[in-house]
């Protein structure tokens, strides 16, 4: 089995987390470090570490769907000591967040130990939709609109084609709902900056099929079986 995904497996990171963390030098296998990509590891003989301290994998995969709050950092820890998303749910795995919402963003994200469902969920080539209510500046003209639903250049890249409609609007401001397949850095955000109107509050509202439901702001609940098989299956 490939290192990074015996990691993912063991609830230490994402598949694509646990691969900086081998390229940091911070994963050695029978007391050598090893910081190249493909190396393959006996879970049943070989001894892994992080930080020189054992990894094992969890016997139990565990699925949270969680109202992000603003303010709350979607990461594990923070080291300059603000709260985040595992501060807010109450299970004894090791979790981490499922793709990423920025510190201002509220909404749905789920938190789990299963690296491989992590892998999936995130990766480009699914192409999950993700929808978003987002208040902005202006009056958003329909021409405005259409330019976001074709797709901007931001950060040097075309977005790929979106999903927009109106659910108001007036002189001051407008509340959008948009809806992504792609999951680049503060996308929305940059994406409403590109047509000259910033974001005031942005909420993901779902992911896929999956919604809030009646979760209130850092309310959560575990997903169901039958959930969690969809989700797999729209991978």
């Amino acid at each position: 089995m490939r290192l990074q995904k015996y990691l993912a497996q063991c609830g230490v990171a994402s598949r694509r987390k646990a691969e900086e963390l081998i390229r940091n030098g911070r994963i050695s296998v029978n007391g050598k470090v090893v910081d190249t990509m493909g190396y393959l590891v006996d879970p049943n003989r070989d001894m892994v570490e992080l930080d020189f301290k054992p990894v094992a994998a969890e016997d139990k995969k565990v699925y949270i769907l969680l109202n992000k709050p603003s303010g709350v950092i979607s990461s594990a820890k923070d080291e300059r000591g603000r709260r985040t998303v595992l501060d807010l749910v109450d299970v004894t795995q090791r979790l981490y967040p499922v793709g990423r919402l920025d510190f201002m963003t509220e909404g749905l994200i789920i938190l789990t130990n299963d690296g491989d469902f992590s892998y999936l969920m995130t990766h480009p080539k699914h192409e999950i939709p993700k929808r978003y209510r987002a208040y902005v500046k202006g009056f958003v003209t329909d021409e405005e609109a259409d330019i976001l639903q074709k797709g901007v250049v931001i950060d040097g890249y075309a977005t790929a084609p979106a999903k927009v409609g109106f659910l108001n609007r007036d002189k001051t401001s407008t509340l959008l709902d948009i809806e992504i397949h792609e999951g680049r850095n503060r996308q929305v955000r940059k994406m409403c900056d590109a047509v000259g109107h910033p974001v005031i509050r942005l909420k993901r509202i779902s992911i896929g099929f999956l919604g809030l439901g009646g979760l209130k702001k850092g309310q959560w609940r575990h997903l169901t079986q039958d959930e969690i098989k969809k989700l797999k299956e729209m991978c």
